[in-house]
């Protein structure tokens, strides 16, 4: 029996372009009830009715993950759509002003706005999720990291720091919460063809990056079978299949 047998309620943040919109994809097509969020309503609400078009069950809901106002609404408008979230994947996140600028002249503001997006809207998210969760007896968690999080990268000081405490924080939470069915795991995708790795490194040769559907759809097979992975777990994307 895998995850998507019982076709979960899943809520994705940052599905409207990228890895979040090639997961929106995978994740329907799995079987999933997926409510997609992005700050961009009508871009996300175009994947999903793309999505719909085929038959598959997906929603678009414009939010934005790192305001707190948006929080509770994001959590109840998916229970809405799909009943109570089973799933959660953390997936929005911010790099903050490009071009990357070092630590001494990065605006604490911009800091600030990265680890709203990055860290406390995650926090939140599953803080307002956890309690059905926990009272179901089952849940997971996933969060998107980055090799930025293990590695420490001159122009990606607040990006990397919040994706390190984002690592962190899905631990704790495991730690917390172990043995009563709620799981959390952080992936690692690796360097993706996308908007934010173009705007972060212009020069990149795209031809040595992965694209982001075969990513999403590497990590879905993974998801769907990832039970006996201990909470708490950090895994790259390059390495699911031996996993």
């Amino acid at each position: 029996m895998t995850l998507f047998d019982d076709k979960p309620a899943v809520l994705l943040t940052g599905a409207s372009r990228g890895l979040g919109r090639a997961l929106f994809e995978e994740l329907a097509r799995a079987g999933a009830r997926v409510v997609g969020v992005a700050r961009h309503a009508e871009a996300v609400a175009q994947v999903a009715a793309e999505l719909r078009a085929r038959g598959l069950e997906a929603h678009g809901l414009g939010a934005d993950i790192g305001d707190k106002r948006d929080i509770h609404r994001i959590a109840g408008a998916a229970a809405a759509l799909v009943g109570p979230i089973e799933v959660l994947v953390h997936n929005a996140s911010t790099l903050g002003p490009t071009p990357l600028p070092l630590l001494s002249d990065t605006a604490c503001e911009d800091f600030e706005r990265t680890l709203q997006v990055n860290l406390l809207g995650p926090f939140r998210l599953s803080k307002a999720l956890a309690g059905h969760m926990l009272v179901s007896g089952s849940g997971l968690i996933v969060s998107i990291s980055s090799d930025a999080a293990t590695s420490a990268y001159p122009g990606w000081g607040a990006y990397g720091v919040s994706k390190a405490a984002l690592d962190h924080l899905g631990r704790i939470w495991a730690a917390e919460l172990a043995g009563t069915g709620v799981r959390f795991l952080a992936i690692d995708p690796g360097e993706m063809d996308t908007d934010m790795h173009r705007a972060a490194l212009p020069d990149a040769d795209t031809a040595t990056l992965a694209a982001p559907a075969d990513v999403a759809a590497r990590i879905v097979r993974f998801l769907a079978h990832s039970q006996a992975t201990p909470s708490g777990t950090r895994l790259e994307a390059a390495k699911l299949e031996a996993a």
